[in-house]
């Protein structure tokens, strides 16, 4: 690979401070799960820098409040006081087909951002297991349903929120659903986040002639409802634990920095593109490099495809 990006930014930055100077006016982003978490900072500084910003969100009267409270953070001139609230279940087909459905004009930015967490055992009405449905087939039958908004943009960004997580396992991609394999909640996590690197990388592939590109990023460890089945962030020092604003910086300088016009498949952390392992590193360090591998890539967009296919036509059938 070719030589890492660096910034000035680093561990303790804020989402703020690395949109600072930015001007985002004229820009539209969709932020899911912005109506929690490390989302309702990635919004608030997307709309902060000047863009129209919808709140994709399960839970649309929480995501009014986070809109109205953005709103009233925004100072006067700065534009991007339209923080908008759209209804998203990434578990639901329908959900997602509606929300592309309703979207009008170029999409500049889409910061693919909610998710679950080690929750327990549960599977989506078409069979999927919940993690991985959630947290990467939805934002990948959102994505590619979007795909022609991103291309009318030109020069868009997309963001996956993943995680180091993500070391936890790969994709085994003849068995994404556990029918075989005993479920384990860490691992179908792990599994779910990989995934949303390996989109990075082939989205790119893909759409970096429609001047598309596609990065993934580690928040950091931060206490949020993520954490709800987990209790916290389990055996994570104290010293690495982020704030909600530090743990949206990452998200925030992939989406607009420009030290990243151009570039895509790669993998942030703190901030800066993330050193390749062979083997778990330091905690919260390093990206392995089986999330980085071309050929996964696209076998996991190919299955990918299928399994979104499959569901629209159920949905058809069932209608």
């Amino acid at each position: 690979m070719s030589t890492l990006i660096t910034t000035p930014f680093g561990f303790a930055s804020t989402a703020a401070e690395v949109v600072a100077g930015i001007d985002l006016t004229g820009r539209r982003a969709v932020v899911t799960g912005g109506s929690s978490g490390i989302g309702v900072e990635t919004a608030r500084a997307l709309a902060g820098a000047g863009a129209e910003v919808t709140l994709a969100v399960r839970d649309t009267a929480a995501g009014k409040r986070v809109a109205e409270d953005i709103a009233e953070d925004i100072t006067a001139g700065t534009g991007g006081r339209d923080v908008l609230v759209a209804p998203l279940d990434l578990a639901d087909p329908g959900s997602v087909a509606r929300f592309a459905a309703s979207w009008s004009g170029p999409l500049h930015l889409l910061v693919n951002n909610a998710g679950v967490m080690a929750s327990p055992e549960q599977y989506t009405a078409q069979g999927h297991e919940l993690q991985f449905a959630t947290n990467h087939l939805g934002h990948f039958a959102l994505t590619t349903a979007l795909h022609g908004a991103l291309a009318a943009a030109g020069g868009a960004r997309i963001v996956q929120v993943s995680s180091t997580g993500h070391m936890l396992s790969p994709v085994v991609l003849d068995d994404v659903d556990f029918r075989f394999r005993r479920y384990d909640p860490w691992l179908a996590y792990g599994q779910s986040k990989t995934a949303n690197v390996l989109f990075a990388v082939e989205a790119t592939r893909r759409w970096a002639a429609d001047g598309i590109t596609a990065n993934a990023v580690m928040p950091g460890a931060i206490y949020t409802n993520l954490q709800r089945h987990t209790g916290g962030s389990g055996t994570v020092p104290p010293e690495l634990i982020k704030t909600v604003e530090q743990g949206a910086a990452t998200s925030v300088l992939v989406a607009t920095s420009p030290l990243l016009d151009g570039v895509g498949g790669r993998y942030f952390a703190d901030c800066n593109e993330a050193a390749v392992l062979d083997r778990r590193g330091a905690p919260l360090q390093g990206v392995a490099r089986y999330a980085l591998d071309p050929d996964a890539a696209r076998r996991l967009w190919d299955l990918s495809e299928r399994m979104v296919a499959e569901a629209v036509e159920e949905a058809v059938a069932g209608a």
